[in-house]
């Protein structure tokens, strides 16, 4: 009796060893949720990408686990909720939330902040040379591609279009870009609109065919009063040669994609992410992911971002001295 006794007292001991380590991990790796998007996406990826990175799974007291979601309005979501630590989510959607002027959706999404700017999703409207089409407002009685129903290259051109007052005076062609290209090749669009970065494979693909040139979005908006109405949208230029035929740079407008926490997201985790993340290997390692993340730097870190950061990053962007 008295050694079965010994026995079990052993065992006690062990199992409770064996709790306050497992206690002791799940203190020191706290799960941290990092919201992507629909597999094989972009923002699936920054997800990924951050999730694998060696120095980011050594952390000593977090765990950051990427996961799939529908994307820029599920994460803003889940985000303020809480339900999301991090997450991946348009500007655009960061600041119509913050205002309560999301689509159908009054709530207003106060405890989602930035963390840095990601990449962007600049918008590019392509015509023929010699169309006398010189601005969106030419567009009027045109055929033109609005991009895929449903896509974000289609709500922003809805956006676009209906502020310039043409979005119903223009025939509109709901397609992919690559079926829009070939409809232009053949003389079936004026035009057509795409919302991505360049160059486009779908671009090349018309300058192939047929003398192109593109339309200088940033004056229509600059003149229409859109980027005022919009501040989330940032000013860029699609650079001169980037396709063929097209020799000027091409001033336009781009939506930025941000990489955005919850309010009670800590501090420190912010601040640790960043800084490894945004040194030289840790900018090769996004960048070896998907060739789109070229755009991360530290120059870059608080493009496109108008709505309020979060302590961790601010602490970060202000001693790599991007923010005052």
């Amino acid at each position: 009796m008295k050694k079965r006794m010994i026995n079990l007292t052993t065992v006690a001991f062990a199992v409770a060893a064996l709790t306050l380590m497992l206690s002791g991990e799940a203190v020191a790796k706290k799960r941290i949720v990092f919201g992507g998007g629909p597999a094989g996406g972009t923002f699936q990826v920054v997800a990924n990408a951050i999730q694998v990175y060696k120095p980011v799974k050594a952390l000593e007291n977090y765990n950051v686990q990427a996961q799939s979601s529908a994307g820029s309005v599920e994460n803003l979501r889940k985000v303020n909720s809480g339900k999301s630590h991090f997450g991946v989510v348009y500007s655009g959607h960061v600041w119509l939330g913050s205002n309560g002027k999301m689509k159908n959706d009054p709530k207003m999404y106060k405890d989602v902040l930035a963390v840095s700017y990601l990449y962007g999703a600049p918008a590019q409207l392509v015509v023929k040379k010699g169309s006398g089409i010189k601005s969106t407002r030419d567009l009027v009685g045109k055929k033109v591609g609005v991009g895929n129903a449903g896509s974000g290259a289609f709500a922003n051109c809805e956006l676009f279009f209906t502020h310039m007052g043409v979005w119903d005076k223009v025939e509109r062609n709901a397609m992919g870009y690559n079926d829009a290209a070939a409809a232009f090749g053949n003389n079936q669009l004026d035009a057509f609109w795409l919302f991505t970065a360049f160059p486009s494979g779908a671009v090349i693909m018309a300058a192939q065919t047929n003398d192109i040139d593109m339309i200088n979005l940033e004056a229509d908006a600059e003149s229409s009063g859109f980027f005022k109405k919009y501040p989330y949208f940032a000013k860029l230029s699609v650079p001169a040669g980037t396709y063929r035929g097209v020799d000027a740079a091409t001033p336009s407008f781009q939506d930025s994609t941000l990489w955005v926490a919850n309010t009670n997201t800590p501090a420190d985790l912010v601040y640790q992410l960043l800084s490894i993340i945004y040194t030289d290997e840790g900018l090769a390692h996004m960048v070896a992911q998907k060739k789109t993340f070229k755009e991360m730097s530290l120059t870059n870190g608080v493009k496109g971002i108008v709505t309020p950061m979060h302590p961790g990053a601010i602490k970060f962007w202000k001693e790599k001295g991007m923010l005052k």
